[in-house]
């Protein structure tokens, strides 16, 4: 089963612009945000090296635009058992909205039956599609209550993973660990806290 993840983040409140292809299959996976600082293209990263590291094939593709109001700046992550050959879709099975610009700019690259996952306290729209499973979780008021508001984006990857079981929680925590190897052991407890509550939300839809 192949998963492709599109991560995208700007300046500003302005969403950037995803790339479309051809040869998925339905278990495409789409993750998409809005403003910077939301450490999405980190999501991207560790998702990536969590997939590696539990012996599967992943490409990760950041690419950065213009250093101005509505440059963007966007990754792509590929997740196979097989070799990869292209970093190419055109729809996704799971898109992730982090933002209310983003989710308004890429809810159509979500294919019929697929899921969105949407952080409530960002995305206000409306969501109009009823041909799509949805999962609001207010990541970002959860991760004000952990008391590091900086963790919304973990606690979203842990609702990733929760959801697709597309890396173990065991894994992705590795990942961060390495990441903020440097930091104080408070924030690996932050951390952890913020990604199995991430994990734990996302049960209740399985």
């Amino acid at each position: 089963v192949m998963f492709i993840v599109t991560a995208v983040e700007t300046v500003g409140d302005i969403s950037g612009v995803t790339e479309g292809g051809m040869g998925r299959e339905a278990t495409d996976t789409e993750l998409s945000g809005g403003i910077i600082g939301q450490g999405i293209m980190s999501m991207g990263t560790m998702l990536a090296q969590s997939a590696v590291e539990s012996g599967k094939h992943a490409i990760y593709l950041p690419s950065y635009g213009a250093e101005q109001r509505g440059g963007s700046a966007k990754c792509v992550v590929i997740i196979d058992d097989a070799e990869i050959v292209s970093p190419m879709a055109k729809y996704a099975g799971l898109f992730v909205a982090m933002s209310d610009m983003g989710y308004k700019k890429f809810i159509d690259e979500l294919e019929p039956a697929g899921t969105l996952i949407c952080d409530s306290a960002m995305v206000t729209s409306k969501i109009e599609r009823d041909d799509i499973n949805v999962i609001s979780i207010p990541a970002g008021d959860m991760a004000v209550e952990l008391g590091e508001p900086r963790a919304a984006n973990t606690i979203v990857m842990g609702a990733i993973i929760g959801i697709t079981g597309l890396v173990s929680g065991e894994a992705m925590m590795d990942s961060l660990d390495r990441k903020f190897a440097a930091k104080p052991d408070k924030v690996r407890e932050t951390n952890k806290r913020a990604l199995d509550l991430g994990i734990e939300y996302a049960k209740k839809y399985l």
